[in-house]
């Protein structure tokens, strides 16, 4: 069985307001990655709320795949909406993938790709897409790191326990410039929607 953990909890400070409900082609970005997310063979997807939840839950999608875990300590980052996700993961999960809401354009392809290199090639420990060298989301963590990662201090990155275990990390090389793409402005949003016109 395998998750996946999306973040949409953050105060989207420079953003003002939040990026999961940032227009994409007609639709909101939270509801486009879910729609994703639902196509591949995932088992699970967990969605952490947290800033502005009221406003986001509307958006959510009714799907078997689909449940949601708010984060009352939100305001702490990305560490904290993470461990909450885990929290609510099932038990027969052997790993997670953590896609940040504001990487908005990776490929479904991209995923199954992901997957089945876990499927064929045994899972790893920690699986990072790359797309011309360069490290991407979303990266897949082992149910083994999951005690690791609640044993975090919220000042500490999520990215601490692949830089703790980094002989144990699976670069892959993906075709999807997506997994570079991230926003913080409206600006740069707009920038990656010039760049991926044609995605749907």
């Amino acid at each position: 069985m395998i998750s996946c953990i999306v973040l949409a909890a953050g105060l989207s400070q420079r953003f003002l307001s939040p990026k999961a409900l940032a227009e994409f082609n007609g639709r909101t970005i939270i509801e486009r990655i879910q729609e994703m997310l639902i196509e591949t063979a995932l088992n699970e997807i967990v969605i952490v709320l947290g800033h502005e939840q009221e406003r986001i839950k509307p958006h959510l999608l009714n799907h078997k795949k689909i449940k949601f875990v708010y984060n009352k300590s939100f305001n702490f980052g990305q560490t904290s909406s993470f461990q909450s996700g885990l929290k609510v993961l099932s038990p027969e999960a052997l790993g997670v993938f953590l896609l940040p809401v504001d990487f908005p354009v990776v490929k479904k392809s991209t995923m199954d790709r992901l997957i089945s290199h876990l499927n064929h090639m045994g899972h790893k420990n920690i699986l990072i897409p790359a797309f011309q060298g360069k490290k991407g989301h979303p990266p897949y963590f082992s149910s083994s790191l999951f005690e690791e990662f609640h044993q975090l201090d919220f000042s500490e990155g999520i990215n601490t326990i692949s830089h703790r275990h980094k002989d144990q990390v699976d670069l892959v090389e993906v075709d999807d410039p997506g997994v570079l793409e991230t926003f913080n402005t409206r600006e740069e949003l707009d920038v990656i929607k010039g760049k991926f016109t044609s995605l749907k």
